[in-house]
């Protein structure tokens, strides 16, 4: 890990905390003393969103490394990055430069005043244009790539797209209109999916079934999508209504950065009335609710190893299905907050200072997890 010493000492002053990330190269195999894991909320503060909007500017516009995920079925399909995906090439892979776009748009509603805003502007009216995404959608369109990004990418497009329809800027409807065709194809796309998926992949990577359908179901709601809520509500409801006993100690795999536990739990947390999920939650995680639940942090033995750096992902994402949860049912359970606090304390620190391995998504992360508080 290369070391960011004005960032971690940025932290420690203006959170008052102390905390020391692990050292290059040291795996760690015994539990952190507490004193080593930051304790209580975190606040964005404006300093620290400026740190956190460098992540994505260092990445969107970047096209390589680069992670196609791209299907040949001729030579006809070569291409650049930027060639196949003009609006998103950068950050490595396709759907890391959407949650890129998403987190620059995410800053600037919370802090209009970023030191980059005007360039950030920029980024995103040059990516996300219309011509832009006319490509992006005839690649989808493609005989090869109709599946293309299922149901991660497809997951961060709907969540950039209530995003940017929820920001007050004059911005905003211009790349609302731009991006419309894409998220419209996506939806379209989904609701086709879904009748056909018998069994929910249940993984702690990309094709979580829970988590695509969690961020695509806040989508459907923001933009009043009944066809969308009620594809999702259904298969939803056969695929996790009847679940019981989930193996949380199974958890975690070594390369997750979702939880497939937890991610059930945030789902069926929307699409359940009250008296349902708390039901449901009596059968599927009855321990969540003692007040002394415990799980312990997920430890990063090498940041600069693509796969093991996904665990300081699940450390954000274990903390935001807590802080959604907490937040829905505080009498139930606002004990799982502390918990919630510990998890971003670990891995925070060290977003700054990352290989590119880890530097190129987990700003979204986390940015995403502080605004479930």
């Amino acid at each position: 890990m290369k070391s960011n010493i004005s960032f971690v000492l940025g932290i420690a002053i203006a959170l008052l905390i102390s905390c020391n990330g692990p050292e290059k190269g040291k795996l760690e195999t015994e539990p952190i003393a507490k004193e080593e894991i930051t304790i209580g909320k975190i606040e964005l503060t404006l300093e620290q969103a400026n740190v956190l909007a460098t992540l994505p500017l260092e990445c969107v516009e970047k096209e390589y490394p680069n992670k196609l995920g791209h299907v040949l079925g001729s030579g006809d399909d070569l291409g650049e990055p930027k060639e196949l995906h003009p609006a998103f090439y950068g950050c490595f892979d396709w759907h890391s430069a959407v949650h890129g776009h998403w987190s620059m748009v995410k800053l600037l509603k919370m802090y209009p005043q970023l030191d980059e805003s005007n360039r950030i502007k920029g980024i995103l009216r040059a990516n996300l244009s219309k011509e832009n995404i006319a490509q992006e959608v005839a690649y989808f369109d493609g005989k090869h790539n109709k599946n293309y990004e299922r149901t991660y990418g497809w997951g961060w497009l709907l969540k950039l797209a209530e995003e940017i329809h929820t920001w007050d800027d004059s911005l905003a409807k211009e790349l609302e209109e731009n991006l419309k065709p894409l998220s419209e194809l996506i939806t379209k796309k989904l609701i086709d999916y879904l009748p056909k998926l018998q069994y929910p992949v249940r993984v702690g990577t990309h094709t979580n079934t829970a988590f695509g359908l969690s961020f695509a179901w806040d989508y459907a709601q923001t933009l009043n999508n009944d066809a969308l809520l009620n594809a999702i509500k259904t298969r939803a409801t056969y695929f996790y209504k009847n679940d019981t006993g989930c193996p949380l100690t199974w958890e975690p795999s070594g390369a997750d950065f979702l939880s497939p536990c937890f991610e059930e739990i945030d789902l069926m947390r929307r699409i359940m009335s009250k008296e349902e999920f708390l039901v449901w939650m009596e059968q599927f995680l009855p321990q969540l609710k003692e007040a002394d639940f415990k799980i312990d942090v997920a430890l990063v033995g090498d940041r600069e190893d693509g796969q093991l750096v996904h665990l300081d992902g699940l450390n954000f994402s274990r903390a935001w299905v807590l802080f959604g949860l907490a937040k829905q049912y505080p009498a139930e359970y606002g004990h799982v907050l502390p918990l919630a606090h510990e998890h971003v304390g670990y891995s925070f620190p060290n977003l700054m200072g990352d290989s590119y391995e880890g530097g190129h998504w987990l700003g979204s992360f986390a940015i995403y997890a502080l605004g479930e508080q």
